[in-house]
């Protein structure tokens, strides 16, 4: 799903619900545990969502405060660079960049630019940063507001402006570069991720090793609750305009990200028509795939992969998980309900715990 300071109308939470009671925070210098045996959670908000970190051996009370700070400004920073609802973020102003030379941008967007650009190519475009233009046709992205049907004429349009093989990330010195003016690069399928694995990283810092890091239901655990039983995570039925649960699952030392067709989207004339857009066709997907859910390492690339999956669909996003070797769990619609798919991986390293 997507990320960056969204609004309402695109903001959307889906798949991963989590079973346990939750706390956030982070500081400068290492920090000394209290003697509560409960789990510390700070949460807050950001990139159009929440924030939520738990923490199985919290700080003293007298350094929490002091690591919430340290959270929120890193979030802060990472919108200063990646959103496009800012306006002078370094992504918008590289939107707004008409020469077709290297653009100066911190290292962090230019990595998370980078890894969008090789998974493109890993999923032959099903994956596109520069999605964007078609995002906005659909009434989806920044300006929101719009619920019709865009013209084949326009849709057509919007495609020349989409292609991630016009742009270039460099990481020394970092910086960006399009060889077409009107280039404009949404990083929301791969940067809420990020932001997860950048908190995990700040935490672990301060040795801080047994925690979730939550983002609007993208996930990266590590470690084991303080009873050193696992972090238990539950995947949500995709259903339309009701929460169940589908499959919980442990998860140690590893990242879920999941992507679905239920939760944004609008109605047209009875036909539903879902926030995932296709970028190698302009329109939104069509397939009978539900919900798509990834683990991995990194949050940012199970971000980007769920995405591009949900887009590839049942068959052809399988046989692309199956063939790189992803965890990843399928919810497909069939006649009389859902049913699921898991990849090889998938059902070696997890299991079902209901």
């Amino acid at each position: 799903m997507g990320f960056i300071i969204a609004n309402k109308k695109s903001f959307f939470v889906i798949g991963i619900l989590v079973l346990y009671s939750l706390t956030l925070f982070h500081c400068s210098k290492p920090l000394s545990q209290s003697t509560d045996q409960r789990p510390l959670t700070l949460s807050g908000s950001t990139m159009g969502t929440y924030y939520r970190v738990t923490i199985a051996s919290p700080p003293s009370s007298s350094e929490v405060k002091q690591l919430k700070t340290e959270i929120e400004k890193l979030l802060v920073e990472i919108n200063a660079q990646m959103s496009t609802y800012i306006s002078d973020s370094e992504l918008s102003l590289f939107n707004d960049y008409t020469m077709t030379d290297w653009f100066p941008v911190s290292f962090e967007t230019a990595m998370v630019v980078a890894e969008g650009i090789k998974i493109h190519k890993l999923t032959e475009g099903a994956f596109d940063i520069t999605v964007g233009p078609l995002v906005n046709l659909w009434g989806f992205g920044p300006p929101g507001g719009k619920e019709e049907i865009p013209s084949a004429e326009k849709i057509n349009e919007s495609l020349k402006k989409v292609g991630s093989h016009h742009l270039k990330s460099r990481l020394s010195p970092p910086a960006l570069k399009k060889d077409s003016a009107d280039l404009y690069v949404d990083l929301s399928g791969i940067a809420k991720g990020f932001g997860v694995d950048s908190i995990a990283n700040l935490l672990e810092t301060q040795g801080i090793m047994n925690y979730i890091v939550d983002i609007g239901g993208e996930m990266k655990t590590r470690g084991r609750k303080k009873d050193n039983s696992p972090w238990r995570i539950a995947i949500e039925s995709p259903i339309v305009d009701k929460k169940e649960i589908h499959k919980v699952i442990d998860l140690n030392d590893r990242a879920i990200a999941t992507s679905g067709d239920y939760r944004n989207y609008f109605e047209k004339d009875g036909k539903r028509y879902s926030h995932e857009i296709n970028p190698r066709t302009g329109y939104p997907i069509q397939h009978r795939l539900a919900s798509v859910t990834v683990l991995d390492s990194s949050c940012m690339r199970a971000d980007a992969l769920a995405t591009a999956l949900i887009v590839l669909g049942p068959e052809e996003g399988y046989q692309l998980a199956e063939r790189e070797s992803k965890a990843a769990l399928f919810i497909i619609k069939g006649e009389d309900g859902f049913f699921e798919k898991e990849t090889t991986k998938f059902k070696r390293e997890y299991y079902d715990k209901e």
